[in-house]
């Protein structure tokens, strides 16, 4: 039988510039090329605001992580958290006479279903023979 190796850690990301993953490294890129274009329209002052704001929103998604994951991942599973409703409710709309009709319709059809024959113990056994050989043995002829 061939021997293959089996990659381990596959959930580490490669990286680039010391402890920075390309992941990281794009994000610290995207926000060094807005803050440029922030610098090149509008004042100083509101510069340094803006700017200040996108490094730490790109630290943010860059570095930090919880429970082990990256946040984008924790704030996509918050806010369909947040979507999905919480609660699931039976309803209880049903009125006594439609209770007791389905309850009529299913005896009914529970009537008109064939029985399902059981098998015996010597024939499961020789089942589960067959399938765990893979259909090479074929069973004994009845």
């Amino acid at each position: 039988m061939k021997q293959f190796v089996v990659p381990q850690f596959i959930s580490v990301e490669a990286k680039i510039l010391g402890p920075i993953t390309i992941r990281q490294f794009i994000m610290l890129m995207v926000a060094l090329l807005s803050s440029i274009v922030i610098y090149k329209f509008t004042d100083f002052t509101l510069f340094i605001v803006l700017s200040a704001f996108v490094f730490g929103v790109a630290v943010v998604f860059g570095f930090v992580k919880v429970n082990g994951r990256p946040i984008n991942y924790f704030l996509l599973n918050f806010i369909q958290n947040i979507m999905t409703p919480n609660r699931r409710m039976w309803c209880k709309d049903f009125s006594i006479n439609e209770i007791k009709s389905r309850l009529k319709k299913e005896d009914k059809e529970n009537i008109a279903r064939p029985t399902v024959k059981m098998l015996k113990k010597s024939k499961l056994s020789e089942l589960s023979l067959i399938i765990d050989t893979g259909g090479r043995y074929q069973g004994e002829i009845e």
